[in-house]
């Protein structure tokens, strides 16, 4: 688990067909590099990895086909910066929202304008299993970052995000160029809302339906 609140940046280069290594060279790197143990879960771009070899400046990590397929880790460009944030520890600050590192898959840069507070950036959604999980001041995380939805449309086949210059800075977004892929993960909390919403009656408890007039006896209508 994670919060999307990155901590440095590294650079990602291919080792084999699944194993990754992530050399962290960004700022605040000492940190990350200092806390890191074998097994820990590192966010790369917003994708949960295991460090399995821990090297003086970095690690290497397994990706499996899933993982390739479905984000941008099975695109690498070699030498390519990459987000990274180390799981989040019991009672740590939560500063932005829960992120699981599962990626639900890919988004585009659409535009990216700045102005004197801050970055807007549109990005598109071509699928729709990914879209619908994005609303309007909704949490939304981008290649790991915790962002908030400023605009979306109605079924989320693109939204907007107002980036404030630090985080721009401090991130990838700062070297992304039109058309690039990024790696979506919607709000984890929503996806369980649309799952106890959506259950058929086969699996439904016995407990009947909540009825508008139980609602209004009990003053909530």
């Amino acid at each position: 688990m994670f919060t999307g609140l990155i901590q440095t940046l590294g650079k990602l280069t291919r080792v084999d067909s699944n194993h990754l290594k992530i050399v962290c060279d960004g700022p605040g790197s000492d940190r990350l590099l200092a806390d890191m143990e074998l097994g820990d879960s590192i966010a790369v771009d917003g994708v949960c990895l295991t460090v399995e070899t821990a090297l003086n400046n970095g690690f290497i990590a397994t990706a499996s086909p899933e993982t390739l397929a479905k984000s941008t880790l099975g695109n690498v460009v070699e030498n390519g910066w990459v987000n990274l944030e180390s799981s989040l520890r019991v009672g740590s600050k939560i500063g932005g929202h829960f992120v699981t590192g599962h990626v639900d898959g890919f988004g585009r840069l659409a535009s990216a304008v700045s102005d004197a507070t801050s970055w807007e950036l549109r990005f598109a959604v071509p699928s729709p299993q990914v879209a619908r999980y994005i609303v309007p001041k909704g949490s939304i995380a981008v290649n790991g970052i915790s962002l908030t939805v400023a605009d979306c449309s109605a079924s989320g086949d693109w939204f907007t995000v107002a980036v404030i210059p630090v985080t721009y800075q401090e991130t990838n977004l700062q070297y992304l160029q039109p058309q690039q892929a990024v790696n979506l993960e919607g709000d984890v909390l929503g996806k369980y809302a649309e799952k106890f919403l959506n259950l058929g009656p086969t699996h439904r408890t016995t407990e009947p339906d909540i009825a508008l007039d139980f609602l209004a006896e009990h003053g909530y209508v």
